[in-house]
Parts: C-alpha cells; structure tokens; sequence
C-alpha cells in the first residue's frame, strides 16, 4: 500500500476497500482486495496496524461473498484481539447482505457504517 501522503505533515491514513469491481473514484490512496481471499490476506498483513477505513462489498463474484473477511474479524475480536479500525463502511447494493454483515461487526464492538449507495465507490475502467 503506498503512503503518499499530505505533504503539510498530517496524518497518513490506511484504508482497505474489498470489492470484486468498484474502486474509489476520487483516487484516494487505499488497498485494493479483489475477493474474499485476498481480503483475508490483506487484513493479515495489516493485522498489528491500524486501519483507518475498511470498505467491504458483500458480493464478490460469481459464488464469493464477504463472510470470510467478516470471520477473520469476528475470530479476532472473539479471541480478545480486535482489529484496530476506525470505521468499517459496508457499501454493498445487496441490503440484506449489507444488513447482516453490519449486525455481525457491532456485535463485535466494530465502528460500522452503512453506505450503500456512497458515491465514493464506483465502477471505474481499470
């Protein structure tokens, strides 16, 4: 994941989007997770840092879904060890995916915002 920066010196963030096609359209800095496997390993990879902001998608092609990103989180939250995030936004266009993925994280003590809808998710030619 790049850091490119502010240059005035504030804070870099970390974002982690999860989504099978759509990509931010502003071009904010963010790591990109195609599915749900490379969601997993991404979130490993960043597992002792914190994340500013999880984007997660529920449908992610053909037969894959979010649910194995949202178990490594409730796993770690279950063993006492949550994932530092500050906001997770689900911006799924499936509602009652979207719905249930939200319950599941504040169950956990996760920050959850719905977003579905949000303009700052797009389909954009990669």
């Amino acid at each position: 994941m790049r850091h490119d920066g502010p240059v005035d010196g504030s804070k870099l963030r970390r974002i982690v989007l999860v989504d099978d096609l759509r990509s931010f359209v502003d071009g904010r800095d963010a790591a990109v997770a195609r599915s749900s496997a490379a969601g997993v390993a991404l979130l490993e990879r960043h597992r002792d840092e914190r994340l500013d902001e999880l984007w997660l998608d529920h449908d992610l092609g053909e037969a894959d879904t979010i649910w194995p990103v949202v178990e490594v989180l409730e796993r770690a939250a279950f063993e006492g060890r949550p994932f530092d995030i500050g906001v997770v936004h689900v911006h799924s266009a499936n509602p009652a995916g979207a719905g249930k993925m939200a319950q599941a994280l504040q169950r956990w003590g996760y920050r959850v915002r719905i977003a579905s809808g949000s303009a700052a998710v797009g389909y954009l030619n990669e």
